[in-house]
């Protein structure tokens, strides 16, 4: 069973591959997000563990949105989320009832795209994505081992509906002819109502343990989606942008490797029930701020 600490053993494992940051020390603890706002000219937000889990939001989440904005503060969503395509992301916020314009939204499945090339790409998607988004060819991957070989490169959307059969399969199809994948999700795993689900960067460094040599990831905490972000925030000064997230590995990391300031959302995300100052001393990854909810 996925537990926390075991989440956070395994992204201690694979963080040699991981972006660095500068050591930070000294988190402060604060009450909500209101209380720094003088701190900060953009806040991004983290979806999972933050805003909702799963397809529920968190309670107060849409006001604290809200009160910021009265604060002159500009609000983003940076989500590892990949499974739909922009239309989707705009929609799934917007049934959540937060108020969030569509270009206020930056999603991992963006960077990913920027780097699909011209050829026959093995997509790796939920049953109910149309992939109309690519741009380029696409062959919709199941259980046909020819389909693996027929393709230039895989794009991983996606981890519904995956199989370790089909992963297998990947894997057999990389060691005969190694290619390019784009994880386009790059967490381990994300919180459920019921607990974690796995993620594809979780099948990804599953690749690469495997031997595959050609495997980027994309979102947090690799730098595609924050060059995204401060496009949309043109003129903003690093430091006075504070990224909200519950993972130390993706979240605080990411945007700390980056010059944001960071505030570790504790009660809802992976460390729901967990003291979080034990694994921040662990991991040696210290966010500026802590609190419960936003």
């Amino acid at each position: 069973m996925l537990s926390a600490p075991k989440i956070f053993d395994r992204y201690e494992q694979i963080r040699p591959r991981l972006p660095s940051a500068p050591p930070r020390s000294g988190t402060q603890n604060i009450t909500a997000l209101t209380d720094i706002a003088s701190d900060a000219a953009a806040f991004v937000f983290d979806a999972f563990g933050v805003l909702n889990v799963g397809d529920t939001l968190i309670e107060g989440a849409d006001r604290r949105l809200d009160e910021l904005r009265a604060l002159n503060c500009q609000i983003r969503i940076l989500t590892n989320a990949a499974s739909y395509d922009r239309a989707g992301a705009v929609t799934k916020f917007a049934n959540l009832g937060i108020n969030i314009a569509p270009d206020e939204i930056i999603t991992s499945r963006d960077a990913a795209l920027g780097s699909v090339t011209p050829g026959l790409w093995g997509a790796i998607a939920a049953p109910e994505d149309g992939l109309q988004d690519i741009g380029q060819d696409v062959l919709r991957l199941g259980d046909d081992p020819r389909a693996y070989d027929r393709v230039d490169g895989f794009l991983f959307l996606s981890s519904s509906g995956w199989t370790d059969a089909r992963q297998a399969l990947l894997q057999a199809s990389l060691s005969v002819r190694d290619r390019p994948v784009l994880i386009a999700n790059a967490d381990l795993v994300a919180p459920r109502d019921d607990g974690f689900s796995l993620e594809p960067g979780h099948y990804g460094h599953l690749l690469l343990d495997g031997g595959a040599g050609q495997v980027r990831f994309f979102g947090k905490p690799f730098p595609e989606v924050y060059d995204l972000v401060e496009a949309t925030l043109s003129g903003t000064a690093r430091d006075r942008i504070v990224m909200c997230g519950d993972t130390l590995h993706t979240d605080i990391l990411g945007a700390a490797a980056r010059g944001w300031r960071t505030v570790l959302v504790a009660r809802d995300g992976l460390f729901a029930g967990h003291d979080t100052a034990d694994f921040c001393d662990r991991a040696a990854l210290h966010p500026d701020w802590r609190l419960p909810r936003i």
